[in-house]
């Protein structure tokens, strides 16, 4: 080859090089904050104010396989946040990229159950900007049911027969398996600003076939609080901060002496080692934040039944009850319960905050974990702000007001991955004629339960739910709901349902094989006649209909649903109708607004006749937009048509 061509060719090498070397890179999907999946613009001003940042895994950076959207229950994407996540194999990883500032995060992930239950602990690499920093240990022990209510923690179990249970036999095993996911939260090493980027990597070396990655929250966590004045510690009469020790007689003793001075107790960072209730009244704990102060314990059996009917205990913090007087002037406030609760036993008072708590007390900025229910109270009691609390992976309730509970609100919490109910309110029938009355949820953020409603509302008078925010109901329930069930007393005075959004509501119920709406009304034990008003909402992406109006079958001609009035309403996404009516009775519709609907607006069937004759009255009194003339008709189980994804509403 002659010197001029070898010149030539390596010119164009150089500029083959040039050319390949100049392409634009791959490019790298702009970091998402996202709530409840969405856009944070489509659900500002409901929901609670966190101190974190959530971002999902499949719209960061990954090499493993994303799954979903899917909706079905008894699926790993239909219990993920926004109904996606990312599965990763040994070897893969999501990476995410800082919004803003952090120093620690919270992962929810899934890993598979051991073959015959009981979980295992799987590795997990935490990388940032390239640098390994810590290696996280996930475990599916606290995961992983399977059968029917009450469930089991046995992959083998036998389902229950009944009609509640439509699966033909034999059943394939494991059978029904549902509360797929966990999380953790970890500290940084050190403050992270925007831009730095989080890997978490499975290694090559792990027990689980498979890790699914679902959302991260990320937070600033604040220095400790100090001990505040005419406080005392708790360490000085004897509680070990390393956990290794039993805490709750040295806790005990510290509350003791504060009341007889009239100060309060502090419990400082660390890791205090509780097994069993603390009873507390007229007396104030304060922790140094929950991410500084763990109350941390293990379920243990009873030699014997106790008076409440527990076989176990657990760690928590517990008002009298209320036969006994119940406790008046109680605050609890930065900590954590870090509880064992691993199954669903309902007599068992394994919760995290028990009893009777009122007269003006407060329950603020705990963070609850694998409890049973975090908050459950159960009256006659009055007056409680609960505010501000974290509460997550419960194997029941995330907070329930039961028996004649008054005056409580219930605002600013965060709820996710509650194995029935996220918040709850039940009134529940009793000799004494006590109706839980006067209560308020609002501003909420409630995403993914696995059981049952976000929101649900038995009996009771003058109760509220507004401005929260609700996501991602799995079965047997929906974001918001009303149901006259449950031995509750009637509904009295003025149920009230203003300025919430639902998110993926409205799921396919396994028993009727039917869908229910983004709200559902039920009358099951008697006529549902108090007033319901539904307001100033959002019902986004619902998979079936936006709202439900029914009534059981062996009672359809017993009881109605009644006056009713929905309006100021905006509708963006049904899968089937905006109103579905299996019930006597009416409702009034102003200023619904709907688009994107998946079959005609108001589908019809009353008592479940089924022929075309209307037995709810729908009354239109204006301002309804989207295609609500037209008759009503009546469509079994029409087909489902999915919308697009909501969009901010012009």
């Amino acid at each position: 080859m002659s010197r001029s061509h070898v010149i030539a060719l390596a010119c164009m090498t150089a500029l083959l090089g040039a050319l390949l070397t100049s392409q634009p890179a791959a490019a790298q999907p702009v970091p998402r904050i996202t709530r409840a999946g969405l856009d944070p613009v489509l659900v500002a001003g409901r929901g609670a104010d966190v101190p974190f940042v959530e971002q999902e895994a499949e719209n960061a950076v990954f090499t493993g396989e994303r799954i979903g959207p899917g909706r079905e229950a008894y699926t790993l994407p239909a219990e993920a946040s926004g109904r996606t996540a990312v599965r990763l194999q040994p070897k893969q990883h999501v990476e995410f990229t800082l919004t803003e500032a952090a120093n620690a995060f919270t992962l929810r992930y899934s890993v598979p159950d051991a073959p015959g239950g009981g979980g295992i602990t799987a590795p997990l690499d935490v990388s940032v900007n390239g640098k390994r920093k810590q290696t996280m240990t996930l475990t599916s022990e606290y995961a992983w049911l399977y059968g029917m209510y009450p469930f089991s923690n046995d992959p083998d179990v036998d389902p229950t027969p009944g009609w509640w249970k439509p699966e033909p036999d034999p059943v394939a095993k494991p059978f029904r398996p549902n509360h797929f996911y966990d999380e953790q939260r970890v500290m940084l090493d050190r403050t992270y600003q925007a831009g730095s980027r989080i890997r978490f990597a499975v290694p090559r070396a792990t027990a689980a076939a498979w890790t699914v990655l679902d959302v991260a929250d990320f937070e600033l966590v604040k220095a400790p609080l100090k001990q505040p004045s005419r406080s005392l510690d708790v360490r000085l009469f004897g509680a070990d901060p390393t956990g290794r020790r039993d805490a709750a007689p040295a806790i005990e003793r510290t509350i003791a002496a504060a009341k007889k001075l009239g100060w309060s107790v502090f419990i400082p960072a660390g890791t205090f080692q509780v097994n069993r209730h603390i009873v507390v009244d007229q007396v104030t704990i304060r922790g140094a934040g929950n991410w500084w102060t763990i109350i941390k314990g293990k379920v243990l059996p009873l030699t014997e039944p106790a008076p409440d009917k527990s076989v176990h205990s657990a760690p928590g913090f517990y008002g009298k009850y209320a036969a006994d007087g119940g406790s008046t002037g109680v605050h609890l406030s930065d900590f954590a319960i870090e509880s064992d609760v691993r199954e669903r036993i309902d007599t068992d008072q394994v919760n995290g905050i028990g009893g009777a708590i009122g007269g003006g007390s407060t329950i603020e900025n705990l963070h609850l974990h694998h409890t049973k229910v975090g908050i459950w109270l159960d009256g006659p009691m009055d007056g409680l702000l609960i505010r501000g609390n974290v509460i997550t992976d419960a194997i029941a309730d995330g907070i329930n007001l039961h028996l004649g509970v008054s005056n409580v609100r219930a605002t600013n919490n965060f709820v996710r991955n509650s194995g029935d109910d996220g918040l709850a309110m039940w009134s529940e029938s009793n000799p004494d004629g006590l109706v839980n009355h006067d209560n308020v949820y609002d501003h909420n953020t409630v995403q993914t339960p696995v059981l049952a409603n976000n929101i649900a509302i038995y009996g009771g008078r003058d109760n509220a739910v507004t401005d929260n925010l609700v996501a991602d109901p799995i079965r047997e329930g929906s974001t918001l709901h009303a149901g006259s069930r449950f031995n509750a007393t009637p509904f009295e005075g003025t149920l009230t349902f203003a300025r919430n959004t639902t998110v993926r509501g409205g799921p396919r119920d396994l028993n009727w094989n039917l869908g229910l709406g983004a709200i559902w009304l039920y009358a099951l034990q008697s006529t549902m006649s108090g007033t319901i008003e539904i307001t100033d909402s959002s019902f986004l992406d619902s998979t079936y209909n936006a709202m439900l109006f029914v009534v059981d079958w062996p009672v359809k001609d017993n009881y109605a649903i009644t006056d009713v009035a929905v309006r100021n309403i905006k509708v963006d996404g049904t899968g089937t109708n905006v109103v579905n009516a299996r019930v006597g009775g009416w409702a009034t519709f102003e200023n619904v607004d709907a688009r994107n609907v998946g079959a005609p607006f108001v589908n019809n069937c009353g008592t479940f006749q089924f022929d075309g004759s209307p037995e709810f009255d729908v009354r239109l009194l204006g301002g309804n937009d989207g295609g609500w003339t037209g008759a009503s008709w009546c469509e079994d189980r029409p087909p489902v048509v999915p919308p697009p994804p909501p969009s901010p509403w012009s």
